[in-house]
């Protein structure tokens, strides 16, 4: 698969962090495309002199609008699937084998990583959250999630053509997992390692929790 594998990266003003990460990938022989959502920064600059192909929004979208954008060039370039990571260091490429060993093991559709085994370095107020969405996601999908809200995620390029994703902010990853079960598709997990960074978080507990709720009882509630 790996020969046929791209990495997806949606970045908002990651400049500090995304050449790194941009580099080490392509050194490994990936094609990276890099979904810059309005930053002020030289997020889009630096992804590109590092070997990436780089998609801009002119404002910021939304981490969904970004990664509805990133597959559909992905799906257009007829690449079989497609790694999800974070463009601010927290995960290490060194777990793209994990995932793809994981999907050639067990046949999933979508690989998830699980960074709910060792929490010890987790935001306590995001472990909270984590448990009570995962808990709520599963019930709802009728597969274990065991960290529904983790970003790091290997897709087969057929979901992405079957499943149709709407959200445009970070609840995408949840109606990523409801609506691909309800087709049929099957989710696994793997352990990941995860940094957390010194800076404050763009997630907001609270908000995001109260905006996550709200997309569950509405996505119910629709086929």
């Amino acid at each position: 698969m790996r020969q046929n594998l791209s990495v997806l990266i949606p970045s908002f003003n990651e400049a500090r962090t995304i050449g790194h990460i941009v580099a080490d990938l392509v050194r490994k022989g990936f094609v990276v495309y890099v979904v810059d959502d309005g930053s002020s920064d030289d997020t889009a600059k630096i992804a590109s002199q590092e070997g990436a192909v780089v998609v801009k929004h002119r404002k910021n979208m939304g981490k969904g609008a970004s990664l509805r954008e990133g597959f559909r060039h992905i799906v257009k370039k007829g690449f079989d699937a497609v790694i999800i990571m974070d463009g601010d260091g927290q995960h290490l490429a060194s777990d793209i084998g994990n995932f793809i060993d994981k999907m050639g093991a067990t046949g999933a559709d979508i690989v998830i990583g699980n960074r709910m085994l060792d929490v010890s370095s987790m935001p306590e107020e995001r472990k909270y959250t984590n448990r009570f969405m995962s808990y709520l996601i599963s019930l709802i999908s009728g597969q274990r999630i065991p960290d529904s809200q983790c970003g790091y995620r290997l897709i087969k390029t057929e979901v992405l053509k079957k499943v149709r994703l709407e959200a445009s902010n970070y609840e995408i990853e949840s109606e990523m997992i409801i609506r691909s079960s309800r087709a049929g598709f099957k989710i696994e997990s793997v352990p990941i390692k995860t940094i957390y960074m010194s800076e404050k978080s763009r997630i907001n507990p609270m908000v995001d929790t109260m905006r996550f709720i709200a997309f569950v009882i509405k996505i119910i509630f629709t086929r």
